[in-house]
């Protein structure tokens, strides 16, 4: 089968992404359906739902295997399985209602009360105000409503009394605006059940051997424990209790999954108090599938490795939805793949260390990064028409017809060049990846493109432009200023006389620009600051990729550039560090910069942003690339994407699948140009063979692109 493994992706320690999966938890699922003999699309879910339903309809699964936690709200587990329902997906897991239900503590304590079963007594807390005046039972515990993975709770959380009680509510409403629930605290331990849907049905209960020199005052299996001090954990299947005892607990979660709801997999937890009843806490509708946790420990007591609990879990909803039919006498017809036309610019002249001299095609490709993207597109299932993007391109077209193009062809003369190969593409009603030719022509000219930032209040520095280097200088400017090409990418004509102090440089480097390239010269001042840079997916609205820093690593470099020397000797000036260690509030800041700007300029499906922080914590938007690279194992946002743990055969997906969408749209008799994608009624699947998942391209001919093929090694970034 064609499965897209939907799910969040853990990159920082943040307690907001407790419950996302890291990436080894990813490789590992991602593994166990692979040997299981299924084409698997790694989906990351993060960024705006169109994002995430452009990439489902290019890669047409015949199933969802979902572990997406969701970022936001009440019901943020519910939205995928509602999404998929709407997009007639068959996924794994519970549905929309039982994943809300057992978000929510409380509510789920109300239905698996009525079944029958133990619960501790407590009532959900929106405001300090409604503290009940009466008796209240204590010692108690109070508790996120709808969080997981114990957030926020320690024996900071158990009040002895009112005082303590108002204390930590006041602090936990702080953290939790949705609501606490504050309920009995029970004395005993913590017991854990779980459960596969199928011949095996409630597995053996679990618990947890915590070790000796972690202090514990309420035996509470808490966050910390959770998380950073796993280590001191020991998950234990059958867990030490009496048969009877056990059994016991099955009997009760049996009653939990059922009252609840539950299909295919979940966990139930449970506390065995001192009284000797079990009492239900929460239902965990998406279990955990990282390596060693209590799913895999219970499926060894009945004979299946962490595999086979994949394979279970994907087995029973496959069931559901009728896909484990016996296979018909003949065999299956495979359903066309598309022609995709993959144009491009080859490199042929290599430039001087220093650019001085050779870096005509700077931007251009080399063979080895046209064989790496060639190869991906075809891993998809399509069949490639390679198109080099010369004079003879329309009648290559006219000879060999294609669906969609791939584009990265940069052109070869003028500021429009950018833009040749996709009017064209217009002109035949081609679709094709990325921005369109506006786009494209105006982001070229970063002039233009800065005043279409102004226009719409995003900061970027102050400039003029130059077209004989005799021009009166705007006086409002202030120096450093920088001086560069206009209209050139990969940071050619920028080097280190680029920053001037005074007139006589400014005027002096502006005419060997403006005579070199045949072009105007843009001068801007020089931000001070710390370097990063963005990368943007989708269309309209697109999602944002973790920020990369550049650091600079020789301190004795008081204006530091990311020119074109430095790319071809990187290793020796700068490290690459994805996601950048910034705060929160920085990193907001930087997405919101770079997603302004790709609205403001009309990109589409992927582009780049540069940004310089001020030291004054500005961000200013030093260019935009619509048109970014994919050198393997170096381009820069080649290595947001590693950092965000998604492959390259993934990436080029992630940016086929919009001219994919576009493709169908166009077939459906909609207009497929910039703007937003119609409200039309639910499409049948793409045909099989159609591109998926990935995160990002790299970047071609900007500022940050290497003008040579990577060394064999690569460039990795340095991952906090």
């Amino acid at each position: 089968m064609r499965i897209a493994f939907t799910h969040n992706l853990k990159l920082t320690q943040d307690a907001s992404e407790a419950e996302f999966d890291t990436p080894a938890t990813v490789d590992a699922v991602t593994r166990a359906l692979q040997s299981l003999g299924h084409v698997v699309e790694k989906v990351e879910v993060g960024g705006p739902a169109s994002h995430l339903v452009a990439r489902l309809e290019a890669f047409s699964p015949d199933i969802v295997f979902n572990t997406a936690e969701g970022r936001a709200g009440r019901a943020r587990e519910a939205f995928y399985p509602a999404l998929f329902e709407q997009l007639r997906i068959p996924y794994t897991g519970s549905d929309a209602y039982t994943c809300t239900l057992t978000l929510d503590k409380n509510l789920s304590k109300l239905v698996v009360a009525q079944a029958g079963v133990d619960v501790a007594q407590g009532r959900v807390l929106k405001q300090l105000e409604d503290l009940p005046q009466g008796p209240l039972f204590f010692p108690c515990l109070v508790k996120p409503n709808h969080e997981g993975s114990s957030k926020f709770i320690s024996d900071e959380n158990v009040a002895g009394d009112r005082s303590d009680l108002k204390k930590i509510v006041e602090r936990a409403l702080k953290e939790c605006p949705d609501g606490v629930l504050v309920e009995q605290f029970i004395p005993g331990r913590d017991i854990t059940v779980d459960f596969l849907e199928g011949p095996h049905g409630v597995l053996e209960p679990v618990d947890y051997a915590v070790d000796a020199s972690y202090k514990r005052k309420y035996n509470l299996y808490d966050f910390r424990l959770k998380n950073e001090l796993a280590h001191l954990v020991q998950v234990r299947c059958p867990a030490l209790i009496p048969r009877d005892v056990a059994a016991r607990v099955q009997a009760v979660a049996r009653v939990v999954f059922k009252a609840l709801g539950i299909r295919d997999t979940a966990r139930a937890d449970f506390r065995l108090g001192d009284d000797g009843r079990v009492y239900f806490l929460e239902c965990n509708a998406l279990p955990s599938l990282a390596p060693g946790n209590s799913l895999y420990q219970a499926g060894k007591r009945v004979g299946l490795d962490e595999t086979q609990v994949v394979g279970s879990i994907l087995r029973s909803a496959a069931a559901r939805a009728g896909l484990l039919k016996e296979a018909p006498a003949e065999p299956v017809k495979k359903k066309a793949a598309l022609r995709v036309g993959f144009a491009y610019n080859i490199k042929r002249i290599k430039p001087t260390q220093d650019g001085s001299a050779g870096d005509e095609e700077a931007e251009f490709d080399s063979e080895g990064t046209l064989d790496a993207i060639a190869k991906a597109i075809a891993s998809h299932g399509h069949e490639v028409v390679r198109l080099e993007a010369n004079p003879d391109l329309p009648r290559a077209l006219m000879a060999n017809p294609v669906d969609v193009v791939f584009n990265i062809a940069e052109g070869f003369g003028g500021r429009a060049r950018e833009a040749h190969v996709p009017a064209m593409l217009e002109l035949l009603a081609i679709p094709y990846t990325g921005s369109d030719a506006a786009t494209l022509a105006v982001a070229l000219d970063k002039a233009l493109a800065k005043r279409v930032l102004k226009q719409h209040d995003i900061p970027t520095p102050a400039f003029m432009v130059m077209n004989t280097g005799k021009e009166r200088l705007d006086k409002s400017l202030r120096f450093p200023l920088i001086v560069k090409p206009n209209a050139e990418g990969t940071s050619k004509g920028i080097g280190p006389t680029s920053v001037v102090d005074n007139e006589a440089e400014l005027r002096e480097r502006a005419r060997e620009l403006i005579e070199r390239y045949n072009g105007r010269a843009l001068v801007e001042e020089y931000i001070s600051g710390r370097e990063f840079t963005i990368g943007l997916l989708g269309d309209p609205h697109p999602k944002v990729l973790p920020p990369m820093e550049i650091v600079f690593t020789d301190p004795n470099v008081k204006r530091p550039l990311y020119d074109f020397a430095i790319k071809q000797d990187w290793n020796k000036h700068v490290q690459y560090i994805c996601p950048a260690q910034v705060t929160p509030q920085i990193q907001r800041k930087l997405e919101r910069v770079a997603e302004d700007t790709f609205e403001a300029l009309d990109c589409r499906d992927v582009a780049r942003v540069d940004v310089r922080l001020s030291e004054d914590g500005i961000p200013y938007v030093l260019e935009v690339n619509p048109l970014p690279g994919l050198t393997p194992g170096f381009s820069d946002l080649v290595l947001i994407a590693r950092a965000a743990g998604v492959d390259y055969h993934g990436l080029i997906g992630e940016i086929l699948a919009g001219a994919i969408r576009r493709l169908k749209l166009q077939k459906a008799g909609f207009k497929t140009g910039k703007s937003k994608p119609p409200k039309a009624p639910v499409t049948a699947p793409a045909p099989a063979g159609t591109a998926g998942g990935g995160a990002v391209a790299g970047q071609n001919g900007s500022a940050s692109t290497p003008p040579m093929p990577a060394p064999a090694e690569g460039k990795p970034p340095v991952i906090p």
